[in-house]
Order: C-alpha cells, then structure tokens, then sequence
C-alpha cells in the first residue's frame, strides 16, 4: 500500500485512492563524474516548492486541482549503485502495479535506469523522451557500467534501436555521438523538432526524462556537471508542457539538482516550476 509523505511537494497531498501520479525521490549520487551534491536534490524540491505558487499562469490550472500523491525519497545505499537501482525499480514497480503514473525526483541521472527498467518491463512499446545536456551514451565510465554518464546507453540495451529521442544534447565523447547516429535519434543544442517527435509516438507508451542541466547554467548554475550554451527555462517550461500534455507519458523523472552550488535558490525554483509544469500538463 503507498502512503503519502509528511512533507509533501505543493499540494501533492492526495492518497492513493485519489491520485494518479505519485512523487518519490531517490537522493543518490554515488557515481557523479564531477561535482557530487544531486542527492540532496529531490529534498530541496519538496522544501523548496512552498515558496511557489501552486497556480500556473502559463496553463490556468492548479495543483490544488491535481490528483498527486507525494510518498517521499526512497531510502538508498549510497555506496551501491546496483543496490540503489534495484530499490528504485521496487518502488516504481509497486507505483505501476497500483495503476499509477511513477514521477522520480532525482538525485543523479542513473536514478532514472530504476525506474525505467520497471516501465519498460510492463510497456514493451516503451519510447524515451530525453532532455539533457550530455548525451550519456557511454558503455562505461572509468569501467564503470552503472554511471550517470552511462545512463541512457544502458536504457538502449532494454529498448533497442529508435526508441530513444534526445534533445538539447550539447557534450560527449566523439565515440558517444558517433554511436549515437546508428541507434537513437539525437536533436544537438534545442528543441527543435520535439512536436514533430510527440506526434509520430501518438499512441505510443513515454518514458520522460529531464536532466536539468539542459538548462544553461546562466540560469541554473545548481547542477553537477554545468555545460554552457543551453536553453532558457522559457524554452523548457514550453516543451516540458508539450511532451506531457501531447504525449503518452507512463513514467518520467526530473534530475541532476545540485542545490551546494547555488545558495542563490535560483535553481531550486526552476526545478520546482519545472516540476510544477510537468505534473500540471500530466493532468
């Protein structure tokens, strides 16, 4: 049986009778390749969201409205990528089996091949959406298999050839990219195209996955492994609404906030709002 959180994200206070997206977090960042700290993440979210509006402008709606339910962060191994993935994968499983949607707040990007590998067994359709400035396609990192770095490589191995949609992709190895053009569909620097993907999955099972340092860190300084030259939160805000209010999102995640590098908050209230926007157009 899910039960909600003491602490919830804004008004993400339904019980699972009631709710048809349930929040969790997984705080790990055991295998970051730069600056650690996403661990802390998914609880600054959940904090930080009471100093933001539970009303949209930008979609008249509010998640007073909404039918979330918040069941907290997971309880994780940090010194155990395997053990923390077969955790999160538990707890996506159970979301799934109670005919809800999962949202997993990150934590480091890996957090997503948890929840994704739940999906994928239960949606054998399963398509990616993918947000991110680094295209994460490595076989391994330092020897390392279970790396954030190596996430949606390891996501392909499940799904196989043109199921994986990459956007805003602005960083990785040479071998990466040259990979990359035999086995997804990789959309360099921005959005564009993004609505003519959501159109040819109609129908089609999404896994959503937003790795916030899509964002440029003029306005996002809080991330782990910051790339100059991406896009405005404006940008993000926009596509994040297309995808889910277009397309068949069964699960997503929203990772890689660092909150140590920037005390300014800045990045918190753009995770939060991005957040926000997700679970609004999710609706």
């Amino acid at each position: 049986m899910l039960r909600r959180n003491i602490e919830v994200f804004m008004a993400c206070d339904k019980e699972e009778g009631e709710a048809r997206t349930v929040l969790f977090g997984a705080p790990f960042d055991c295998t970051t390749s730069y600056r650690p700290g996403t661990r802390f993440g998914s609880g600054t979210i959940r904090r930080e969201s009471f100093g933001i509006e539970t009303y949209s402008p930008y979609q008249d709606r509010d998640l007073l409205d909404s039918a979330v339910m918040d069941i907290g962060d997971l309880e994780l191994c940090l010194g155990d990528a395997s053990a923390a993935l077969s955790r999160i994968e538990e707890a996506a499983e159970e979301i799934l089996a109670a005919g809800k949607r999962p949202f997993l707040l990150g934590g480091e990007h890996l957090v997503t091949l948890g929840a994704f590998r739940a999906a994928a067994r239960r949606y054998p359709e399963l398509r990616v959406i993918h947000f991110d400035a680094h295209a994460d396609l490595r076989d391994d990192y330092l020897g390392a298999k279970l790396s954030h770095a190596c996430v949606l490589r390891r996501c392909w191995e499940l799904v196989g050839d043109g199921r994986i949609f990459q956007f805003g992709i602005r960083s990785g190895d040479r071998e990466e990219f040259a990979w990359g053009k035999d086995h997804v569909t990789t959309h360099r620097f921005d959005f564009e195209g993004l609505e003519q993907v959501v159109e040819s999955l109609a129908g089609k099972p999404v896994y959503f996955t937003v790795d916030l340092d899509v964002l440029d860190p003029s306005v996002f300084p809080g991330t782990g492994t910051p790339e100059p030259g991406g896009v405005s939160f404006d940008a993000l805000r926009r596509a994040v609404t297309l995808v889910c209010s277009r397309a068949n999102v069964v699960a997503c995640d929203v990772n890689e906030l660092s909150p140590p590098y920037d005390p300014s908050g800045i990045s918190a209230a753009a995770a939060c709002k991005t957040v926000r926007e997700m679970l609004l157009a999710l609706e």
